[in-house]
């Protein structure tokens, strides 16, 4: 899970999954590719036609680093807004004083 740099500010909906939630969704992700992987390399034993037999004995060969690539992908999460740093231009309200404060009533 990559971190932010210090002082800058975690928003919810940007934190990630914990530690093992990451690892037990990457080893699924492994294994569904693994076992689809395993499936093809079966099925090249079975299958008569020899342009379906190359093509699952390829995909045999090639999802070994398809299903390593997949499990390394990290799940980042961001929601693509920036935090605003400092003065934005928008209006702001003023700073109160002590004297501004209500007694409880409501007023206006």
């Amino acid at each position: 899970m990559a971190r932010q740099p210090a002082g800058e500010p975690v928003r919810i909906t940007t934190v990630g999954a914990s530690r093992a939630e990451d690892i037990a969704a990457r080893q699924k992700r492994y294994l569904w590719a693994m076992g689809f992987r395993t499936v093809c390399f079966v099925a090249a034993i079975f299958v008569t036609l020899t342009w379906a037999r190359v093509v699952l004995i390829i995909a045999a060969l090639v999802l070994p680093y398809v299903a390593v690539v997949m499990a390394n992908a990290g799940s980042s999460k961001s929601d693509g807004f920036a935090l605003v740093n400092g003065a934005s231009g928008a209006r702001e309200l003023p700073a109160g004083t002590e004297s501004d404060e209500v007694s409880g009533e409501d007023s206006l």
